[in-house]
């Protein structure tokens, strides 16, 4: 690479270091206050802003020197908006997951009181896996990904779906709830649900959540057939795995932790 050709890089980066600390500060910055939080000279911060205030990547503030983001990056992430799909960013991952495991991952949206499978993946290494299609569905009372899916929910939208499994539950409700509850405590403790046999008696399962940059929510199942993937396989094995791939999706995204 020509020196010229670094000095350009370089100040790319200085530039893209601007707009995250005007992002993430509480309200608008000075040159002078860009300079200490970068570390880049204050002249050259001067040009730098002088320059993104151009292309409308900031905004100054009417007669202050304190900028702002422009609308130059609402545009941008309206673009980026518009084409980002989920399955896309997360199939690598998931797939990853998928073969290390030998299991099958799928990924679901929220349908009533079921999760919607949107894709499926299964191990090419695996003689046997479970044979959910895009498509089927899984309880989200019984289900790994279901549970995942309500534990991430904000507070009130949880008590909202809770009141609604409970409605439709009946008399089973007794016997359903301490499972459902235990699995609202796995997830703030461990990060991921699981579920023994409990959604269909041969098959073990874990699951998380996921949040898109628009804030929809998926969630995802890693399972298969319980005597190819015992608890203790799942606990010990696979789950350090499966909260490595939550953390390499969510880096992608754009999301620095888990959802909620």
């Amino acid at each position: 690479m020509s020196e010229q050709g670094a000095t350009e890089v370089s100040a790319l980066a200085r530039g893209l270091g601007v707009l995250k600390v005007v992002g993430e500060a509480a309200g608008p910055l000075s040159n002078r206050e860009l300079a200490e939080l970068t570390g880049i000279p204050k002249p050259t911060v001067s040009r730098l802003t002088a320059t993104l205030v151009a292309s409308g990547y900031l905004r100054q503030a009417p007669d202050s020197d304190r900028f702002s983001l422009g609308p130059a990056l609402l545009d941008m992430s309206n673009r980026f908006l518009r084409h980002f799909d989920l399955r896309t960013v997360a199939r690598p991952h998931l797939s990853a997951l998928a073969e290390f495991a030998s299991a099958s991952v799928h990924m679901g949206v929220r349908d009533q009181l079921d999760m919607l499978i949107i894709d499926s993946l299964r191990p090419r290494n695996a003689l046997i896996s479970s044979r959910i299609e895009v498509g089927a569905r899984m309880t989200i009372a019984t289900s790994a990904a279901g549970r995942a899916y309500l534990a991430a929910l904000p507070a009130d939208e949880q008590r909202e779906l809770l009141a609604q499994i409970r409605l439709a539950s009946g008399e089973n409700w007794a016997a359903l709830e301490p499972h459902i509850m235990a699995g609202l405590e796995d997830y703030a403790r461990l990060g991921y649900c699981s579920s023994f046999g409990e959604w269909h008696p041969r098959i073990h399962a874990l699951g998380f959540p996921l949040r898109g940059p628009r804030g929809e929510r998926y969630s995802v199942s890693c399972g298969g057939p319980a005597y190819l993937l015992p608890r203790e396989t799942m606990v010990s094995r696979v789950a350090p795995k499966l909260l490595e791939t939550v953390q390499l999706i969510n880096a992608e995204i754009g999301i620095a932790a888990p959802a909620d």
